[in-house]
């Protein structure tokens, strides 16, 4: 599927939802099949990303009636595991997996499979873990499919200590929950914390653990293994939120709520750099729900029609593990800032579903916004002021890119097309109604042609 996106006349309005937040979702499924009993999750985010772990413990046997969980069973048939484009589901099922008596294999959709496993493999192995990945066809790393063979009677994980040279919360996680099942504690250091859903739900359930700064520790000697079953409400997505944030911030004319947002402050590095670009959101606060703050987020247009009002800023350090999976829409932000914009330390960026340094550099010039790509960042010269140039782009498989650019074309000076969107829905299924809904004019159709065609 395409989108067709024509300019906005006027300002987006209303109060919206979004999703809820895939990576507390894909946390809950999973410590939900290791509780004893039936745990409820309410709110989940059935985007492709979140089904594909709930259908991975479902292959293994996990049963689950809308939202009800079981305990983790060897897989009925064997047939490798399928974790759909979600390199979290791959990475924390692989911490989860290289723990039990039994075989399992991981794949994934072509995107996944090319992505590097190294990181998150080779400390499993340190532990004692049988777990390998095939050859990367470019770098030295590892790709899935991940195989995993059973720990054999006798065998158990050993304790170990890891310090991260870049912070992880994929990485941190495997390692947790190999963790559980280990003789002698998990420590993990990260340079920077990365985010701490993980823990929070570990200490919600009881599991012992300790954290300093970004230091956490797992031990659990004299800890009995049992997780009781628990009942969660998700909060909405704070990447999915960013989105509608950074749009009515472009857009003049615009007044948005958008409800019940999780704000864990390990998540809200996006709308920190905002604030710095005289932009942003006021976080309405609405108490803890779950063990997440959450807040309501009420923004309204940062720019007015002469195209002032935002500013540039630099993107780098401790904000980038809080805010990489915005930087994408943070681009576009900076598309209409007036300056320079220069983001750094976010290599991490080149391994995602696509590259997205390369990419989105690509998508801007497209739009006629000067990007110049870093090894590690973007320098991205604003054009605050006129329209840009309506382009043609395609999403390479990439959701966020997709989103991205959809906004920047809300701002062309004629229809746009957006190519290959499908991939939208592994994070913000209905996106484009959601605009639409506040007042974006955005068509989805099949096989666009260059006049706008379908």
């Amino acid at each position: 599927m395409d989108w067709i996106v024509r300019p906005i006349a006027q300002g987006l309005r209303g109060v919206v939802r979004v999703p809820s937040d895939k990576s507390i979702g894909h946390r809950a499924v999973i410590l939900g099949a290791l509780a004893d009993g039936t745990s409820t999750l309410r709110r989940f985010s059935f985007g492709e990303d979140n089904v594909s772990t709930l259908k991975a413990f479902e292959a293994m046997g996990v049963a689950h009636e809308i939202l009800e969980q079981g305990s983790v069973k060897q897989p009925i048939d064997g047939r490798p595991l399928d974790c759909g484009n979600s390199g979290t589901t791959m990475r924390l099922l692989a911490g989860l997996l290289c723990a039990q008596e039994f075989g399992s294999t991981l794949v994934g959709d072509e995107s996944l499979m090319r992505r590097p496993m190294r990181r998150v493999l080779e400390p499993l192995r340190r532990r004692g873990a049988h777990c390998r990945g095939q050859k990367h066809p470019t770098k030295d790393d590892e790709t899935a499919p991940i195989r995993i063979a059973p720990l054999v009677e006798g065998e158990a994980l050993t304790g170990i200590e890891v310090a991260l040279e870049i912070a992880s919360a994929q990485v941190k996680s495997a390692l947790l929950l190999s963790g559980l099942y280990a003789h002698g504690p998990t420590v993990v250091q990260e340079p920077t914390l990365s985010r701490d859903h993980t823990e929070r739900m570990f200490e919600g359930a009881g599991v012992p653990l300790r954290r300093v700064g970004s230091v956490v520790q797992l031990d659990p000697a004299g800890w009995d293994g049992r997780i009781a079953p628990f009942d969660i409400t998700i909060p909405g997505d704070p990447s999915a939120a960013s989105f509608l944030v950074v749009a009515a911030n472009v857009i003049p004319g615009s007044v948005l709520r958008v409800v019940d947002v999780g704000v864990n402050p390990t998540r809200t590095g996006a709308f920190d750099v905002l604030r710095a670009m005289n932009a942003g959101a006021e976080l309405v606060s609405k108490g803890d729900v779950s063990g997440e703050p959450i807040a309501h987020l009420e923004t309204s247009a940062a720019v007015d029609e002469s195209g002032a009002g935002m500013r540039a800023t630099m993107i780098g350090g401790e904000l980038v593990p809080r805010a990489i999976d915005e930087i994408p829409v943070l681009c576009v932000a900076a598309a209409r800032a007036s300056g320079t914009t220069v983001v750094r330390d976010a290599a991490e960026l080149r391994v995602k579903e696509s590259d997205r340094i390369a990419t989105m550099a690509e998508v801007l010039r497209a739009f006629g916004v000067d990007a110049r790509e870093l090894p590690d960042g973007l320098e991205i010269v604003g054009k605050p002021t006129g329209p840009l140039r309506a382009a043609t782009v395609a999403s390479k498989g990439d959701h966020r890119i997709a989103m991205s650019a959809a906004l920047l074309a809300l701002r062309g000076d004629g229809p746009s097309i957006i190519r290959d969107v499908d991939c939208v829905a592994t994070s913000f299924p209905g996106f484009a109604r959601t605009l639409a809904d506040l007042g974006a004019s955005i068509d989805e159709v099949e096989e666009v042609d260059e006049a706008g065609h379908g």
